[in-house]
């Protein structure tokens, strides 16, 4: 058993205050621009400068920022944000939603390689492994903000959050650490497909979109399987609205995969 006492803040400085959430956040930026850069330096990249790669992380930044609280709105919790609209800004009381911020971030990416003549699913593939080590670092900050508990078990490996003082709300019972289950989950997912990004190089398969459908399928069906170890509301028999996602990510990525294989 572990006693969940962890202060969700990093630091503070007078009233400003830095969170693990916040920071895990700005490491993804800097990762995904770092790794773009190198690209756009090196012109692996057709048509993609240095000078294109600072100006798509600015739409990155937005576009996960709002589409993950969007997705939070739309998808969660739409009739408390009705009563209170005002609370749609709060985003420092927590509240993002990653299938949100998924579907906004292929969209800003999409409309953007067609604007600049870049090839959407090569830069895709390049995006989606330092995404899985920003999720990882993601789930991480979730277990240290005591926030998206597991259900309740007899586990000796079980989290005890009832004498957490940084909590609002009182948890009864000792939990499953789903939040470190989903962080393996995105671990193993990053490893797999630098291994397979790295397999397709070597084979010199020059088909794009392998490894961003094999992270939208990998990902959808392990995140529907660890939800289940999640005090998720159930919505539609019995399963979390999360998990509805994510088993419509798993489908489509197992269609565009096997449309991909066969395509010649």
């Amino acid at each position: 058993m572990f006693i969940h006492n962890l202060n969700p803040n990093l630091f503070s400085i007078g009233p400003f205050t830095v969170k693990y959430y916040g920071l895990v956040y700005a490491i993804g930026f800097v990762l995904s621009y770092l790794i773009l850069q190198h690209f756009a330096k090196h012109n692996k990249i057709k048509n993609l400068t240095t000078e294109l790669v600072d100006k798509f992380t600015i739409y990155l930044i937005l576009a996960t920022i709002v589409g993950a609280r969007l997705g939070e709105v739309l998808f969660y919790n739409l009739s408390h944000y009705i009563q209170n609209p005002l609370n749609i800004f709060a985003i420092w009381q927590g509240g993002m939603s990653f299938h949100g911020a998924l579907i906004a971030i292929i969209l800003v990416l999409y409309f953007f390689c067609k604007k600049y003549k870049l090839n959407f699913l090569e830069i895709a593939d390049i995006v989606s492994i330092p995404a899985t080590f920003t999720l990882f670092l993601g789930r991480i900050a979730n277990f240290i903000n005591a926030e998206l508990i597991g259900r309740i078990t007899n586990s000796g490996f079980c989290i005890d959050y009832s004498k957490n003082e940084f909590m609002n709300t009182v948890v009864e019972g000792c939990r499953h650490p789903s939040q470190i289950y989903e962080a393996l989950k995105n671990i193993f997912i990053g490893c797999f497909l630098m291994f397979q990004r790295s397999y397709l190089i070597k084979k010199k398969n020059k088909k794009h979109g392998f490894v961003f459908f094999t992270f939208i399928t990998l990902y959808g069906l392990l995140r529907f399987l660890v939800t289940f170890y999640r005090e998720d509301p159930a919505v539609f028999l019995g399963l979390g609205t999360g998990q509805l996602f994510s088993l419509a990510m798993f489908t489509l990525g197992v269609v565009l995969l096997i449309n991909l294989r066969l395509k010649k």
